[in-house]
């Protein structure tokens, strides 16, 4: 399983930070860096008073991800 794993702050607040992911199954973590910028953006149409800080992605075992 790969995570992308990245902070969002609010746009009227920098300082109100959230670490956030997206869990893949079926994705190589290449196709994850290489798909990140556009999931990423598509998740800040969908949160516009966000702004993106930090982004990663890594391999996470199955009891690992917390919820």
């Amino acid at each position: 399983m790969i995570e992308l794993l990245f902070v969002a702050c609010l746009s009227t607040a920098p300082d109100d930070c959230r670490e956030r992911s997206m869990l893949y199954t079926d994705i190589t973590p290449m196709a994850c860096l290489m798909g990140a910028q556009p999931e990423l953006a598509k998740w800040v149409n969908t949160h516009p008073n966000h702004e993106i800080r930090s982004w990663r992605c890594r391999a996470v075992q199955v009891g690992d991800h917390k919820t």
